[in-house]
């Protein structure tokens, strides 16, 4: 890749107090663009973080071909940069691609134009548990006119923004039995823009009855636990651990899968099969269900202190010791290289 580098002028990370951010609201100096025309890509480069101009029939605003990532860089003591496996966003976000008929990013260029982004802006990653740097990959259609067809121009894109925690403290969450994220023969397993713009509605229903996010079940029955929000699940039956499978309605959360590795690896039972709404009940009410949280690239690992259901709230009878908290902490030692990496995860940015 022929990557252009055009620097800012002058750097606004003197503006940002970095001790008062708002997840997803600041963003750093430099963001990586490249164009898709005439059957290829061409044209990649850095340059200073800005707006873009499109016309007002861009495909994207009309038919919603759109699909992002979503990565984290993190910063040791030391000073020293890392990505937490990058391989797997490079891999997911063609998948989406594929399913929404969007050309494949070449996954040479997206490792090259992300580590040089991650290092030419690595003033705004700061260390300490907690601190990074979010890292949104995502490709919209570009093509002018409203033809309902897919696109014939895009633009890939990185944009970066300095974050701190997602959520603080444990969640509550409402079990949905009426709406749904997605069906069978859609795309709920891409990381796809629509995905989320239809889980906001019932989101702030829920947030309206005191509930800071959405248990999604299955479309057919709303029989079986799927997702929470923007997470994957995880449940603990006595002393297994347990998570939904992934399908074509689940994402195939990068997160989640630390999350089994990192539990087998630490002797904790772990088991992926299908959850009935009715088993959690059951072993809400006879204190056999232990604990459960959420997982996901934002997050990290969220507890989840409660669930409500058809008007009723079910506590979750917790241990001292959780298995989040032990997950977690050997999670964020690895992104924050303070611990060993056995599994390899771990990326340097140079």
């Amino acid at each position: 890749m022929d990557l252009k580098i055009e620097k800012i002028k002058e750097s606004r990370i003197k503006e940002v107090d970095f001790s008062k951010l708002s997840f997803g609201k600041t963003f750093s100096d430099h963001m990586f663009i490249c164009e898709y025309k005439d059957g290829s890509w061409q044209n990649p480069t850095i340059k200073p973080y800005g707006a873009l101009t499109l016309d007002p029939s861009t495909s994207v605003f009309h038919y919603g071909q759109a699909v992002f990532e979503g990565m984290k860089a993190y910063k040791d003591d030391k000073g020293q940069v890392f990505l937490f496996r990058p391989q797997e966003n490079y891999k997911r976000i063609n998948k989406s691609c594929e399913r929404l008929a969007m050309p494949a990013f070449p996954e040479e260029w997206f490792d090259e134009a992300l580590r040089t982004l991650v290092a030419l802006d690595s003033e705004w990653v700061r260390p300490g548990f907690g601190n990074a740097l979010y890292l949104r990959p995502f490709m919209i259609a570009t093509t002018p006119g409203v033809q309902a067809a897919p696109a014939k121009d895009y633009l890939f894109m990185i944009i970066t923004s300095p974050v701190q925690a997602y959520y603080t403290g444990d969640i509550k969450v409402k079990i949905a039995d009426y709406y749904s994220r997605a069906a069978n023969g859609g795309f709920g397993f891409a990381k796809a823009a629509g995905n989320y713009a239809g889980q906001f509605y019932p989101t702030r229903e829920a947030a309206n009855e005191g509930y800071q996010q959405v248990m999604w079940t299955d479309d057919a029955t709303h029989e079986y636990l799927e997702e929470a929000g923007t997470m994957n699940l995880w449940f603990r039956f006595g002393d297994t651990l347990v998570t939904c499978p992934t399908s074509e309605r689940i994402l195939d959360g990068v997160t989640r899968k630390s999350v089994i590795a990192v539990a087998e690896k630490l002797g904790i039972k772990v088991e992926v099969r299908p959850v009935k709404v009715s088993e959690l009940i059951a072993a809400a009410e006879s204190g056999e269900f232990k604990e459960a949280f959420g997982c996901g690239t934002a997050a990290v690992i969220s507890p989840i202190s409660g669930f409500g259901y058809k008007g009723k709230d079910y506590s979750v009878n917790r241990p001292t010791e959780l298995y989040a908290d032990k997950i977690k902490e050997t999670i964020l030692n690895i992104q924050y290289n303070r611990g060993e990496d056995p599994f390899g995860w771990r990326v340097q940015v140079k």
